[in-house]
């Protein structure tokens, strides 16, 4: 790994936040160190400066949002340990946006908290405020894995989707299959794919939140809901790579807009793709269950997220979607 990123592959590309003696030291240590993998495309500061050993400054600390997105940036590293408490909460904030780590050069101790972590540059301490799992090689991963599971599953699982598409067609007027549109990642629109389980005129009076027992679901469709078999269909959307396996549960549009205005953090939900089933769902808050307590769930999965809680949450799914089948009680799997 250190040799190529010496040649420049697999560099995360880095944008400091100071001009000082603090940014000086940690320019020096990039400069010095190509091992460590990382591209400096610039600095970004308040003062008249054009350049800090030879690295340019790129813009003010008032742009940082549209010079992460400019320049594509990984990580921030905020090299101002002369600033403020407020001044540094601001600074993070403008820099939580996408998947973009961000690091804080320590002046004093004080902000040492939970989900705070101590991290380094080639032996100069910095304080990890945020560090994005679903990046790089662990992305690659985890789409590796939703390609072969979701292929898998979809060749297995065929006989009965085609069964279960026959018995829709036959036991209620309307299509087999229904496309809803839903809130994937970055908040753009996708097609989640189900069986139809309500009538085909369920929404002729405008789209409604479901309910225990919803009188709009036709009576295998009310089977298919409790045991969560309608959502199978979803496999072609992860095979597809509009979901993944794992993550949260995508809502739909009308609903999130109201929902972003009264829970705090919501949309860093879609900074994720949506997941067939996820942290919340295994642990019983799917169907008509506090958002809020959803939104905290889905929200520790982002930050905590690893290979291995995946392999758990799948497991956990097709352990309750099995017992679920042969229970007379509604599961919570997917």
């Amino acid at each position: 790994m250190r040799a190529l990123r010496r040649r420049g592959y697999g560099c995360d590309r880095m944008l400091i936040v100071g001009s000082g003696e603090i940014a000086r030291a940690i320019v020096q240590k990039i400069q010095w160190s190509p091992y460590l993998g990382y591209e400096l495309v610039g600095l970004v500061d308040g003062n008249d400066q054009r350049e800090v050993l030879g690295v340019p400054i790129i813009g003010q600390e008032s742009e940082l949002p549209q010079l992460i997105d400019a320049y594509e940036v990984d990580e921030v590293i905020i090299a101002l340990p002369e600033a403020s408490h407020r001044e540094l909460l601001h600074l993070t904030a403008m820099c939580q946006r996408g998947k973009v780590s961000i690091k804080v050069f320590p002046d004093v101790f004080q902000f040492m908290a939970s989900g705070v972590t101590i991290d380094d540059l080639g032996g100069l301490p910095l304080l990890n405020v945020r560090d994005v799992q679903y990046r790089g090689w662990k992305l690659s991963l985890k789409r590796a894995m939703d390609v072969v599971v979701s292929a898998i599953g979809l060749v297995l699982l065929s006989p009965l989707m085609v069964l279960t598409a026959v018995a829709v067609k036959l036991t209620s007027p309307g299509p087999a299959f229904y496309c809803q549109e839903r809130m994937g990642l970055d908040g753009r629109p996708i097609q989640v794919i189900k069986f139809r389980s309500m009538r085909a005129d369920a929404e002729a009076d405008g789209p409604g939140w479901t309910v225990e027992n919803d009188p709009r679901r036709t009576t295998l469709g009310e089977w298919m809901r409790a045991k969560n078999w309608d959502e199978i269909p979803q496999l072609i959307n992860v095979l597809i790579g509009d979901m993944s396996l794992v993550g949260p549960r995508p809502e739909r549009p009308i609903y999130v807009q109201r929902f972003q205005q009264g829970i705090p953090r919501y949309m860093e939900r879609h900074r994720e793709k949506a997941g067939l089933t996820g942290w919340a769902q295994v642990n019983g808050l799917r169907g008509d269950t506090s958002i809020v307590e959803r939104t905290k769930y889905d929200l520790w999965y982002i930050e905590n997220w690893s290979l291995w809680l995946d392999f758990k949450i799948l497991i956990r799914t097709a352990f309750q979607t099995v017992a679920g089948l042969f229970s007379n009680r509604n599961s919570t799997g997917y």
